[in-house]
């Protein structure tokens, strides 16, 4: 968690949209965008670690070069009369390597989950062999994604105008 004591300025901003947009950039190219010299660029870069504000550093592998071409999201609504459900269940969650992404969600369902796998038997498989003999599942409603039309990393964020509190 960001410990908050971290004021961002426009250049700590300017770097936070450059590595988001590519975090392999070296010390060397990053000072040169963004106008300071390399020995200040690192010491913000290791701040804005420190600080909890840059979390981590990842490859984005595709999914399809890895054989995976099927996502799924999958809308679950708990039985919550089982004792302790919510722990139970994640838990479970927690083991199977499919479920990439779990959210605790408002409106129709209590999660929402990201599944990605190979093809539709190995999700079909998933399905009915995995997800249904979790008990504290009460109702599952699956939404098949056909394509991705974005998928962007960069968080929504007014880089170039520094927010004021």
């Amino acid at each position: 968690m960001p410990t908050g004591n971290h004021k961002l300025d426009k250049i700590d901003l300017k770097i936070l949209k450059i590595l988001q947009q590519n975090s392999k950039i070296t010390n060397l190219e990053l000072s040169k965008r963004i106008g300071l010299s390399p020995a200040p660029t690192l010491e913000r870069v290791k701040k804005l670690e420190n600080s909890g504000i840059i979390e981590s550093y990842h490859a984005q592998v595709a999914p399809a070069a890895m054989g995976l071409s099927v996502k799924t999201f999958v809308l679950v609504s708990l039985a919550w009369q089982k004792e302790n459900a919510l722990e139970s269940f994640l838990s479970k969650v927690d083991q199977i390597d499919e479920i990439v992404e779990c959210y605790i969600i408002t409106g129709e369902a209590d999660f929402l989950m990201k599944l990605v796998c190979k093809d539709i038997p190995t999700y079909e498989q998933l399905l009915f062999k995995t997800l249904s003999k979790i008990e504290e599942i009460e109702r599952l409603k699956t939404l098949m994604t056909l394509s991705t039309v974005k998928d962007s990393k960069l968080l929504p964020f007014n880089y170039e105008k520094l927010h004021q509190h």
